[in-house]
Order: structure tokens, then C-alpha cells, then sequence
């Protein structure tokens, strides 16, 4: 590729061409026939900016609140585990980028780099992502050590039972690394039954199946942390979790990586915030790659979107730098599309700057 790269698009193919195929298949690949990563995508494509004009859009702010802590722009590093398979510096790099930038960063349970090493690389506010393990004392350890070193939020992932079929995983035989956090707790070293991804195995090992709604209450009781719930597809879900007095929704496919041909993220986005009724803040992760993408989104009600593989993209590409690059790319993408759709800030967005395929049915049918 010539040039430096203008968008998150040429960042993936400059990760492609750096990584072993291996790795960039573990973060670019989703479940079984991958419909829903595709959807992801599409998604975004199929609605349409309605921009107003005659505006003074002279002054253009970005800025905004996420659980009460200010930030740059409504977009938040997502938590995406093994940045060391990215680049040397891994997690830390990541951090440090996303500090530079003003962004919140989410530090994936499943890190290559220690809780403490990433909270003292940079002075930041960053929120800590958790599964929940069948080893209960593990999870909660990493829920303590996050609190201990000044993380702000917990985000609990609530759609990993077990993992999803990753084919190219287990095509690939993936091995997982080696994660620092569970040195002397837990091995990754798991013994192969059908010659496929040993991250699946792990998981399978691992992940407790067993967690339910209860256990918000017990997650409450480890850790006066606010806590986020990760996996929303539905506004039933969206009720219950309102109900049990969660700080915010992720409205999330887990990357499109569990059950395929669930819902993309961004058309299930508005029945979510529909369903909590400005009750808690909903954001949204899956398939966000433009501002144009963002602007959707918050069109739609989302507080912030998170990005995930675009990260890992600038990450594998450039290091620190190409994170970067990547985030201020997408905060330039949405200040023009703001500024072109007559929008100044962030309230001056509203659900008429959009139009969904619904609104188009709607429509016709009237």
C-alpha cells in the first residue's frame, strides 16, 4: 500500500499483511458462517444521514460524559483480549494511545499485559471487562486488583457461556499465549481433545456456564465498582437488566464471534434504549469502521460506541501510533459528519438526522 492510510479499511489490510495468518484470522474472524460479521457492517451501510443545512456549524464539540468521567469523544477503547499477538508492546501500548487521545480504554479479562502493568503505563480512566470463570475466587481476585488500581468500572460479559464455533481457530489450531494475570491460578497450557483451537479449550474449561441474572448480586457484593452488563441483544434483556441495577448496557454480539445469525448490533440499538427509557446509558459495540458509523449510532441513542478491531488494526500496524492514528481518524471522520449534517455537539444529534430500513417500511406503508 502507498502512502500513509486514510481510513480504518487500509489499517486492516496493512494488519493483514504484517500479522501471521494465524493471528489476524483469531481477531478478524467471526462464528461458523460469519453472517452476522458481515451484518455487523452492512448494518451501518443501510441507514441513511439526514443532514440539515444552514447551519453555524463554525464550533464543532465532541466532547462528552461517560459514567460521569469526561472524554475526548463518545468512543471507548473495547476491550479485546491478547494485544500482544498485535504487537510486543500489547496492552500497554494500547493504553498509552488511548490516553493520549482522551479515550476510555477497557481492559479485556483475557489481557497478554497485567492489570497493574497497564494501570501504571499512563494516568488514565479505563474500565475493566470480566468473565466470570467456574473458579469464582479468580474472577473476583481480578475484580479486587482492578479496583485496587484505580479502574473506574466493571463490564461484565454476559454472552459467553461457552465460546462460539471460531472455524478458522480451529482450522488454525490457535494457541493461546501466555496470560500474566493468572500466573500461579490458571494454565492456558490445555490439553487438546479435538485438535482444534486451544482458546476453545480453554474457554470450554474455564468459562462458567452456570451464571445467571442472580449473580449480578453476588458481582455487587465483590466490588463498589458501577457495573456495565455486555451482550444486550434484546429488549427483554434490556428490562431484566434494568432490574437488577446495572450502571449501563453494551449492546453487543460479542464482535459477531458467538452465535451466528444473531441480530447486527446496530439494528437491535434502538429497541435497547427504547426498553431502559433513559434510565441508564446504552452503548454499542460491532461493526463501527467510519464517523459516519458513530454519528448513526448516537442518532440512535447510543451514549458512546466502542471500537474494538479497528484498535487492534493500528495496533499490529503501527504500535502505539497506529492506535492512534486510528482514533483520531475516526474523531476527524465524525467532526466533519457532524459539521455536514448541522450538528454542533453531541445533543444537537436527534433520532430525525437518521432513517432505518424500518422507517423506509414505515413509511411505505403509510
Amino acid at each position: 500500500m502507498a502512502g500513509e492510510p486514510v481510513n480504518v479499511k487500509e489499517f486492516q489490510e496493512l494488519a493483514r499483511l504484517v500479522l501471521p495468518k494465524m493471528y489476524y484470522d483469531y481477531y478478524e474472524g467471526g462464528a461458523e458462517d460469519q453472517h452476522t460479521l458481515e451484518e455487523n457492517e452492512k448494518a451501518f451501510h443501510r441507514i441513511i444521514i439526514r443532514p440539515r443545512i444552514l447551519i453555524d456549524v463554525s464550533r464543532i464539540d465532541m466532547s462528552t460524559t461517560i459514567l460521569g468521567y469526561e472524554t475526548s469523544v463518545p468512543i471507548i477503547v473495547a476491550p479485546t483480549g491478547m494485544h500482544k499477538l498485535a504487537h510486543p508492546q500489547g496492552e500497554i501500548a494500547t493504553a498509552r494511545a488511548s490516553a493520549a487521545s482522551n479515550v476510555i480504554m477497557a481492559l479485556s479479562f483475557m489481557s497478554t499485559c497485567t492489570v497493574e502493568e497497564v494501570a501504571s503505563s499512563c494516568n488514565a480512566i479505563r474500565f475493566f471487562q470480566l468473565y466470570v470463570y467456574k473458579r469464582r475466587e479468580i474472577s473476583a481476585m481480578m475484580v479486587q486488583r482492578a479496583e485496587r488500581n484505580r479502574f473506574k468500572a466493571i463490564i461484565l460479559t454476559a454472552d459467553a457461556p461457552r465460546l462460539g464455533r471460531r472455524e478458522a481457530d480451529i482450522k488454525n489450531k490457535m494457541i493461546a499465549p501466555r496470560l500474566r494475570n493468572f500466573d500461579g491460578l490458571i494454565s492456558t497450557d490445555v490439553q487438546l481433545t479435538d485438535k482444534g483451537s486451544n482458546i476453545e479449550a480453554f474457554a470450554s474449561e474455564n468459562f462458567d456456564a452456570s451464571l445467571c441474572w442472580k449473580d449480578i448480586g453476588w458481582l455487587k457484593s465483590i466490588t463498589s465498582l458501577p457495573i456495565l452488563i455486555k451482550g444486550v441483544l434484546t429488549q427483554e434483556d434490556a428490562i431484566r437488566a434494568l432490574e437488577e441495577g446495572v450502571a449501563g448496557i453494551v449492546v453487543s454480539n460479542h464482535g459477531a464471534r458467538q452465535l451466528d445469525y444473531s441480530p447486527a448490533t446496530i439494528n437491535v440499538l434502538e429497541e435497547v434504549v427504547v426498553a431502559v427509557e433513559g434510565k441508564i446509558p446504552v452503548f454499542v459495540d460491532g461493526g463501527v469502521r467510519r464517523g459516519t458509523d458513530i454519528f448513526k449510532a448516537l442518532a440512535l441513542g447510543a451514549r458512546a460506541v466502542m471500537i474494538g478491531r479497528p484498535v487492534i488494526y493500528g495496533l499490529a500496524a503501527m504500535g502505539e501510533h497506529g492506535v492512534r492514528r486510528v482514533i483520531n481518524m475516526l474523531k476527524d471522520e465524525l467532526e466533519l459528519t457532524m459539521t455536514l449534517s448541522g450538528c454542533c455537539s453531541f445533543k444537537d444529534i436527534t433520532r430525525g438526522h437518521v432513517r432505518t430500513e424500518q422507517d423506509g417500511r414505515l413509511h411505505c406503508k403509510l
